[in-house]
């Protein structure tokens, strides 16, 4: 079993200031893989402290300054891809091989598509032809609290970190106590690539402990967070009374319709992609919307699909789901697949239980109900596991309105080969994200929803926006 005790701060390592052990559990075994501490309002203030302290030089620093240092930060990731994989694998059950593919992978990919994005950028630009003595500046917007979630932890660090330095902020990341070690090696990374002290820091934590502290601290100036839009609720309440930045990219339960003219592809497509990270990703396609021509038969290859769908430990190779990340997910899954049943849905894949042959560990059997209704328990709340629910629609007014109807607005999929129908789709679909046809979004498309899935955008030109204030200055001097 590993003990990670130091937190990161002020570029070094440091003992937390009181011992609040927190055992990580392994999800495949249901064992401790590693024992951390929680840090209490002393370090948190320690590691703002820091990050105050490193403000003025790191945003006086050179963009391109800046951008060569997360250029050699991702020469120090290729050297550790290895290492998050298993650290992501372990801890919060992701597949070995999707850990290294998917998990690890969208670390590099978010920190290159950053830097692309940040060489193209005007920190400083003219207002307009109409006035040569105005100039628009981008500034930090100072030092930014990053909270991060379990489910695809790298993913969510480098978005929020490459954005931040990139943009002259300085940051203090907690990242979700369930998920831990692939952090920690991150931390290693940044110290490694040579950012200043001060200008990254890390302290473990949960959320009503420094996450808290955080969203409350006066010297913070920007909370960024991931995770439920329960937890992002409290945070704005809790940030209110500093009045600072709050980004927000929360949960979602997104629509994917399937128009009678899809191609043959579609159902099987939109069962995998809800399957993948067994279900624990927040624009997963968890509501399938079928015109009624084609619904019976979407709803045979459907079930078919995900009764192939093989489930195993995290740490072995091959095509499979793992485990949900811990028991309290595990039973909340459980509970809201037989609240499908008792609701009435009609179950043709999975159900209740673990998986045949696997008796320990939080393993959820894929599954499938058909007959929804949009009103049912299964069709409003984030399950946040492998569990599809499909409900029928006739025309493409009925498909808008039940794809709408619904609290979060993160992404919605509309499979189609009619190009006027798939744009109107896209244009009446109340999400942050729309993609058609398995075609998912290019690099540095930005990445967030609308409603109660959130605000703000992640990801290339957007992301960095979010970590920078716009200054109006009048009277520049000109030569």
């Amino acid at each position: 079993m590993i003990e990670k005790r130091n937190f990161y701060i002020n570029g070094e390592w440091i003992s937390p200031a009181a011992t609040n052990d927190f055992e990580v559990i392994n999800p495949s075994t249901e064992e401790p893989c590693a024992v951390i501490s929680l840090g209490s309002q002393p370090d948190t203030d320690a590691a703002v402290a820091a990050a105050k302290a490193a403000l003025p030089g790191w945003m006086a620093t050179p963009v391109e300054n800046r951008i060569a240092l997360v250029e050699k930060l991702i020469e120090v990731y290729a050297s550790r891809s290895e290492d998050l994989a298993q650290a992501m694998s372990m801890e919060m059950g992701a597949p070995i091989d999707m850990a290294r593919t998917q998990q690890s992978g969208a670390g590099v990919y978010h920190l290159k598509n950053f830097i692309r994005a940040a060489k193209a950028f005007q920190f400083e630009r003219p207002l307009g032809d109409h006035a040569p003595n105005d100039r628009i500046i981008y500034e930090a917007v100072g030092v930014a609290a990053l909270i991060t979630p379990w489910n695809w932890p790298m993913n969510q660090i480098t978005l929020k970190v490459g954005a931040a330095a990139i943009s002259g902020c300085t940051m203090v990341l907690k990242p979700s106590e369930q998920s831990p070690l692939n952090a920690m090696i991150f931390a290693e990374m940044m110290d490694a690539a040579g950012f200043p002290a001060g200008v990254f820091n890390l302290v473990n934590g949960d959320g009503l402990g420094v996450g808290s502290q955080l969203s409350a601290h006066p010297d913070v100036d920007m909370i960024s967070f991931t995770g439920s839009t329960r937890a992002g609720t409290a945070i704005s309440k809790n940030a209110a009374d500093t009045l600072k930045k709050v980004h927000l990219e929360l949960g979602g339960k997104g629509a994917n319709v399937v128009f009678a003219d899809a191609d043959e592809k579609a159902v099987k497509r939109g069962v995998l992609h809800m399957m993948n990270n067994t279900g624990q990703s927040c624009n997963a396609p968890s509501r399938m919307l079928v015109q009624r021509p084609i619904y019976d038969q979407a709803v045979e290859t459907a079930a078919e699909v995900a009764a192939k769908v093989a489930v195993g430990p995290a740490l072995e190779e091959g095509r499979h789901i793992g485990p949900v990340v811990n028991e309290l997910q595990w039973t909340k899954i459980q509970d809201l697949i037989q609240k499908g049943i008792d609701e009435g849905a009609r179950l043709v894949a999975g159900g209740t239980g673990r998986p045949e042959g696997l008796n320990k560990g939080y393993y959820v059997r894929p599954t499938v109900f058909a007959d929804a209704t949009n009103q049912m328990t299964i069709a409003r709340e984030e399950i946040f596991g492998p569990v599809l629910t499909m409900i029928p629609f006739d025309t493409e007014e009925e498909a808008v309105e039940i794809a709408n109807d619904t609290p979060y607005g993160l992404t919605n999929y509309v499979q189609t080969q009619d190009g006027d129908r798939a744009n109107r789709m896209a244009r009446v679909l109340r999400s942050g994200m729309v993609e058609m046809n398995g075609q998912s979004r290019s690099a540095g498309s930005p990445f967030g929803g609308m409603k109660q899935s959130g605000n703000g955008r992640e990801g290339g030109v957007w992301g960095l926006e979010d970590f920078l204030e716009v200054k109006a200055v009048g009277g520049w001097a000109t030569e």
